[in-house]
């Protein structure tokens, strides 16, 4: 029998208006602001290869437990007492996984799982819960999520009984499941597979919830501008750089925000599989956009603190690497939507490639501005080229 509070735990859909992004919601992405900080000073702290592949694995981790409680709060409603309840229950496991980041490969090992395995396991049985029998598509879809999530969630415990290079290994299994489950449908014997039609997603909802999170990483760069700035003397050098780090990042902010989320969200909300742009546009080519924010803004923060020093292997990946990353994310966002790849992206890529070569002739803040200048030329054409466009 299904109860009426039960089918009140989704969210009401109207025809004409898409849902409105709630308060709490807002509230909760707070968490994430304090865990996108945690990445980028841990990478920060001990910049080289091994601590880029576990922030990496990492960031992959905190991206997967947001985008998968985003898709969630699409279904339910945040206005019902119960889901706030689970809510404010997923930001405390949150913020003490934000808390673990920095040293969640040696003594905060343990805590940072716990906390990633109760949101994801937890909320996946809440969401079987609050679907019931009414909803039999979707409840047999979160069965099937439950089932990769424990798979997972068995590599991820066992990764905490060592450390090095079998916690990495371990966890990377772990994240692999998880990722791949949702290329394969959450594929479950007996339980079949997850068509992404039956994921009846209120897009422009998942588009607009997706672009808050680029604003948080985007956030984060403009807080380690002043605060990086502020502990520094004034000098010509420290003032050009900071100017350089806002253009890059006011014009990441246009490269995303003028034209893509726009036409991304009108596309997902007139698409008659929204599902499946859901999980290629949003839920998979997000990762790199969000990641050169994050990267870009570890750069700013070394260029920022020595404009005129010694550039180094460390500083050249993160400035150009972070900035590849985020027109990479942008190119491939862009095509699924436009079905064609921008030239403009195509060719900041190939002007980053070229820096690369004269990139240990300069400076760090020489190179930091050669990584600006692109991104504004990737702007500015991209607009002048869609300038009446039309959709």
């Amino acid at each position: 029998m299904t109860t009426p509070a039960r089918t009140d735990l989704l969210r009401p859909r109207h025809a004409h208006a898409h849902a409105r992004v709630t308060n709490i919601e807002l509230f909760f992405d707070l968490v994430f602001v304090f865990a996108v900080t945690q990445l980028s000073h841990t990478l920060l702290a001990h910049l080289g290869v091994r601590t880029a592949v576990e922030t990496a694995l990492l960031f992959l981790a905190v991206w997967w437990v947001w985008i998968y409680t985003t898709w969630c709060t699409n279904w339910l409603d945040p206005d019902r007492s119960v889901v706030r309840l689970l809510m404010f229950v997923l930001m405390l496991l949150g913020l003490l996984l934000a808390c673990s980041l920095p040293h969640a490969f040696d003594r905060e090992g343990p805590l940072f799982v716990t906390c990633y395995v109760a949101m994801q396991v937890g909320r996946t049985l809440f969401m079987v819960w609050a679907f019931g029998p009414a909803h039999p598509e979707l409840r047999r879809n979160f069965q099937r999520v439950a089932v990769w999530l424990v798979l997972s969630a068995a590599c991820w415990v066992a990764g905490t009984v060592w450390e090095g290079n079998v916690r990495l290994a371990l966890w990377a299994l772990a994240v692999a499941i998880e990722y791949f489950s949702v290329a394969v449908g959450f594929w479950v014997p007996g339980l079949g597979q997850s068509s992404t039609r039956d994921w009846n997603i209120e897009g422009a909802h998942l588009a607009e919830r997706c672009s808050l999170f680029i604003m948080i990483a985007l956030g984060e760069s403009i807080v380690v501008m002043g605060t990086t700035a502020a502990a520094h003397p004034a000098t010509w050098a420290s003032v050009t750089a900071f100017a350089v780090a806002f253009i890059g990042s006011a014009a990441m902010w246009w490269i995303y925000f003028h034209r893509g989320y726009e036409k991304g969200t009108r596309q997902i909300e007139s698409a008659d599989d929204p599902g499946r742009i859901g999980r290629l546009a949003y839920t998979y080519l997000h990762i790199p956009i969000v990641a050169g924010i994050i990267v870009g803004a570890v750069a700013d923060e070394l260029v920022l603190a020595h404009p005129d020093g010694h550039i180094d292997a460390p500083f050249i990946a993160t400035t150009l690497g972070g900035t590849a990353l985020f027109l990479l994310g942008n190119l491939g966002f862009k095509a699924v939507l436009w079905r064609r790849w921008p030239l403009s992206h195509l060719v900041g890529l190939g002007l980053l490639a070229l820096a690369a070569f004269f990139a240990t002739a300069m400076s760090p803040l020489g190179l930091a501005a050669v990584a600006m200048v692109v991104l504004v030329v990737v702007a500015a054409w991209e607009t002048l080229s869609l300038r009446g466009a039309v959709g």
